[in-house]
């Protein structure tokens, strides 16, 4: 699996876990992820890079990524989506406004993934709708 999805995966995991315990802190929670996660050594450094980069831009952009979220979501709040949900598109649409190296296809692919390997049977396709709805939004190329 290359870095940047370690990354992302990773991130999703330290999101969840600071939802779910607002108290802590983004390094205790990525660190928390890094432990769990199966693979053997030490993990790549550009993928400890990245998930830090994802989950501190997520944070620093929490409001307005939940302002697009909700505005572009037809018939669901942000408190009625499952929190694996909320938190790909977090990071996905963190990755569209905020991540100009990363191509809208690459972010939004990477992000369907995510709901396929973390939420549910609906989410994959339900990420998907919401975040090209997003991207046209924000004239993401």
């Amino acid at each position: 699996m290359g870095a940047r999805r370690t990354g992302r995966e990773r991130a999703l995991q330290a999101l969840y876990q600071l939802e779910m315990t607002p108290s802590g802190s983004a390094a205790e929670a990525l660190a928390s992820a890094w432990a769990a996660s199966q693979e053997d050594g030490k993990p790549e450094p550009d993928a400890v890079k990245f998930a830090r980069e994802l989950v501190d831009g997520v944070q620093g952009h929490l409001a307005e990524i939940d302002q697009l979220i909700e505005k572009h979501s037809h018939n669901w709040r942000l408190d009625r989506m499952s929190r694996i949900d909320r938190n790909v598109l977090r990071l996905g649409i963190f990755e569209l406004k905020y991540r100009p190296d990363i191509p809208r296809k690459v972010s939004i692919n990477e992000a369907v993934e995510l709901g396929k390997n973390f939420g549910t049977e609906e989410s994959s396709a339900f990420v998907n709708g919401l975040l090209d709805r997003v991207a046209v939004a924000l004239g993401k190329p």
